[in-house]
């Protein structure tokens, strides 16, 4: 039995298609998941954003956001599908709890910042 795992995949498509296209396009990649015999869980399309710096001379990309659950096998297999495709401009898959883990260590430096910049005045004025 090979093990499944949850993973979340971003997608950074060209601006140029058509958005309504999207979840269409999304779809031919993801049957490598499902007919695989794992399941899409969530598809999340952002849409139209700003990159924060340009891909191929383009400062936008329609992002979209996969969560599914897949073998490490038929996710490696999706990733190289998406690479070849001119439309998909980036890709970025994640373990979930990677994802997750990422995400928290953010929120952790956000405070340790924030509790800093609170305790240092009380320190000068001491």
């Amino acid at each position: 039995m090979t093990h499944t795992h949850q993973y979340e995949l971003m997608v950074i498509l060209n601006p140029e298609i058509d958005e309504r296209t999207v979840p269409a396009n999304l779809d031919k990649f993801l049957k490598v998941i499902t007919t695989d015999g794992g399941s899409i869980d969530n598809i999340d399309i952002w849409g139209r954003r700003r990159l924060a710096y340009e891909i191929d001379k383009k400062s936008e990309g329609i992002y979209a956001v996969v969560n599914f659950t897949a073998t490490s096998d038929s996710t490696q297999e999706l990733d190289r599908q998406l690479g070849l495709n001119e439309q998909v401009m980036r890709t970025k898959v994640l373990r979930a709890e990677e994802a997750i883990a990422q995400v928290a260590a953010e929120k952790e430096r956000q405070e340790a910042k924030a509790a800093r910049k609170a305790a240092a005045p009380a320190k000068a004025k001491a």
